[in-house]
């Protein structure tokens, strides 16, 4: 299975010129099965403008990317985008299947309180694995990988691959890579993590996009400016790695 992940430089506030790239860069992909993009991809951080930006449940991206995977024949991880919905501001993942199918969609769970994102955006209620090119996977946004309960509870649901979009700031980027492999290593699962490249607002995002193998070891990955980064992914790797090292028939959940 062969994974792409696109660095991308973000837009602030212009998501037609977002589509536009990401039309671009998915065009220009060939033999990949996964295509990864990172999150709020759509319009950034412009939080202050959702009530302007953001479209009514996603529809206008989310058609967009529904077409680009058929055209292509590729399986797309949509990051997220801001999406508005019964007057409230969610930040959406959505994944989008081969056939043009929405195959799951999760909202950002945990909400930054240093950017007052609790003041502009509602946060999800409810997260799970979902099944593309007939493995399971989950993802999770930015945020959310400070808190190793999601990643733990997808792999206990089975997750191979477990995917992070982020635009993740370059002053915390010594967070982003200890935390990237620190949850591939304890759920000894393939992490596919898709950062920003750009600045929004005066942040200026981190790049260094990584895949990981369940060991911890690196793959590949991203400088800090836009750029695409590919990996071949083997399942059969993380069931090796989990029956010599089986972690969680060890676990003791009764004790914690």
């Amino acid at each position: 299975m062969r994974i792409a992940l696109y660095q991308m430089e973000v837009v602030p506030g212009r998501p037609d010129l977002a589509m536009e790239k990401v039309a671009s860069w998915l065009r220009g992909l060939e033999g990949i099965d996964i295509a990864v993009l990172p999150e709020m991809w759509n319009t950034s951080y412009e939080l202050e403008r959702l009530g302007e930006l953001a479209d009514e449940k996603g529809r206008r991206e989310i058609d967009f990317l529904k077409g680009l995977a058929q055209e292509k024949g590729i399986h797309i991880v949509g990051g997220s985008m801001a999406v508005s919905e019964e007057e409230k501001h969610f930040n959406r993942s959505v994944i989008v299947n081969k056939q043009g199918e929405v195959a799951y969609q999760y909202d950002k769970i945990h909400l930054v309180p240093m950017l007052d994102e609790p003041r502009y955006l509602s946060a999800g209620e409810q997260f799970k694995t979902f099944e593309l090119a007939g493995e399971k996977m989950g993802v999770i946004i930015c945020y959310d990988l400070r808190f190793p309960e999601l990643t733990r509870r997808l792999a206990l649901e089975g997750a191979e691959i477990i995917y992070v979009v982020a635009e993740w700031p370059e002053e915390r980027m010594d967070h982003f890579t200890a935390l990237l492999k620190a949850r591939a290593i304890e759920n000894q699962c393939y992490i596919a993590a898709c950062n920003a490249a750009g600045e929004c607002n005066g942040t200026v995002f981190g790049g260094q996009s990584m895949i990981i193998e369940p060991t911890g070891q690196v793959l590949a990955a991203a400088s800090q400016k836009e750029e695409t980064i590919i990996a071949d992914i083997d399942i059969e790797r993380s069931t090796a790695i989990r029956q010599a090292i089986p972690v969680f028939e060890s676990r003791r959940p009764e004790l914690y």
